[in-house]
């Protein structure tokens, strides 16, 4: 694959995405009982057989690029990478799954350059899909669960970001994962509206203009945000590190070393007027 073309890349695995939403929903209609994996974190025959379907359709789609997802890290597969590889986490947020509330998501992101330059973010229980149709542009359609087994592209409307108003922000946070460092960050911003959500959907959240601020300081990894992240740029926002430096990915320095994916504290902005100390 050379050139990025965001509109074939995303026909090409629409209906990968939307069938791996659909086998999550069957899943998790069927009753699931999830492991533990190393870390302690939940997985399910359900997170396997959705990753299975995107590996499929990328080794289709870009076979010369690698593919770094989240159940094959785990099982010690990581392949090697150079400029360019797909992030994949086919199901974000599997407390929330298991839990049966809406917010889980299938995320597919290419990084180039150690910056995500396409992505792809469905939440099929929710019924909302998010994706990069160009550098500066992202898109979402809202999608009917009988609509997922079909695998048709669903209607794309463009997406931005708004410009905040930093005396009524519009905050969005974990659900589960809600740290007291994100209370200490915020004493410097003023909330008229706390939304608590789980897994990427927040990034497209903040892209379709619905929310403006989301600072995580507890633990997440990289395959959970990229797809996310590479939305939101396109939308008009930004993802920064805590002190408002870049956020880059895929650090070949740091594999071999343990949970080489982990990512810092970051925080997702609707505008990069919402930077600490930018006024």
């Amino acid at each position: 694959m050379n050139a990025l073309d965001h509109a074939i890349l995303v026909r090409q695995l629409m209906p990968a995405v939307l069938a791996a939403g659909a086998c999550l929903l069957r899943h998790r209609a069927a009753g699931v009982t999830p492991q533990r994996k190393a870390d302690g974190s939940p997985v399910s025959v359900a997170d396997r057989e959705a990753e299975d379907i995107l590996l499929a359709a990328l080794a289709v789609a870009a076979p010369d690029v690698p593919v770094i997802a989240e159940e094959q890290v785990s099982a010690g597969r990581i392949p090697a990478f150079d400029a360019r590889a797909f992030l994949v986490d086919a199901l974000d947020g599997t407390k929330e799954f298991l839990a049966g509330t809406p917010d889980f998501t299938v995320n597919v992101a290419m990084v180039s350059d150690r910056r995500p330059v396409f992505g792809m973010v469905l939440a099929p229980a929710a019924g909302r899909l998010f994706v990069t149709l160009g550098e500066k542009r992202a898109a979402q359609a809202f999608v009917r669960e009988d609509e997922l087994a079909s695998g048709a592209m669903p209607a794309l409307v463009d997406i931005t970001t708004v410009e905040p108003d930093r005396a009524r922000l519009r905050l969005i946070t974990s659900r589960s994962h809600r740290a007291a460092a994100t209370e200490e960050f915020l004493r410097d911003y003023r909330i008229i509206e706390d939304i608590r959500m789980g897994s990427s959907i927040k990034f497209g959240i903040i892209a379709a203009g619905e929310a403006d601020i989301y600072p995580r300081f507890g633990p997440t990894c990289e395959w959970d945000i990229a797809a996310g992240h590479a939305v939101l740029a396109a939308a008009g926002g930004t993802v920064t590190l805590e002190d408002g430096n870049p956020f880059l990915y895929l650090d070949k320095s740091r594999i071999g070393r343990t949970d080489p994916f982990l990512n810092p504290p970051f925080l997702a902005l609707g505008r990069e007027s919402l930077l600490p100390g930018a006024r």
